[in-house]
């Protein structure tokens, strides 16, 4: 692991995968197939601070279930930095770059399971909570004190917007 603390004053975006991550994993199937999850509102409101301050922001899951592209639509990502479904995550990962104009250099990405590993490699700052499995720790230039679904993404959130002087809260543009 370096020293991931000067890589967060380069970091212009975020990325995420979902379960695990806005989760703590858990998955409850319904009898019509929809698979329900709990978000924490304190990593949605995270988000929505970074989305604010102009930050672009990818969710890049394996998930499929329009309940995620409706949280992360709801906290105000476009639907086109919502990629559902994405098995070989790495082409989504860098479509989102191409489209805002960034390296893979300027992009946190947090992730937690085996299929996260490849973004983990090419990505700015690679973030994983602290119930992350041991090979994606491994590969982190960060491993949160919390875990997924536990306040993971808003203590990265935190670190980058304070470093950069954008932990402010402005209750005008968070209502808008």
């Amino acid at each position: 692991m370096s020293n991931y603390k000067v890589k967060l004053q380069n970091i212009k975006a975020f990325a995420y995968d979902v379960d695990g991550i806005f989760t703590d994993g858990g998955v409850l199937a319904t009898g019509d197939g929809d698979l329900l999850r709990t978000f924490d509102s304190k990593d949605g409101f995270g988000v929505r601070m970074t989305v604010l301050k102009g930050y672009p922001t990818a969710i890049v899951t394996g998930g499929s279930s329009e309940s995620i592209r409706k949280r992360f639509r709801g906290i105000g990502i476009p639907d086109e930095d919502i990629y559902l479904t994405s098995r070989n995550k790495v082409p989504d990962f860098l479509d989102f770059c191409q489209r805002h104009n960034l390296e893979p250099s300027q992009v946190a990405f947090v992730g937690d399971d085996l299929p996260d590993i490849p973004i983990l490699k090419i990505c700015g700052l690679a973030v994983c909570p602290a119930d992350a499995v041991a090979e994606v720790k491994e590969v982190c230039d960060y491993v949160s004190l919390y875990n997924g679904g536990k306040g993971c993404v808003r203590d990265l959130v935190e670190q980058v917007l304070k470093i950069h002087g954008n932990w402010v809260f402005d209750p005008v543009a968070y209502s808008g």
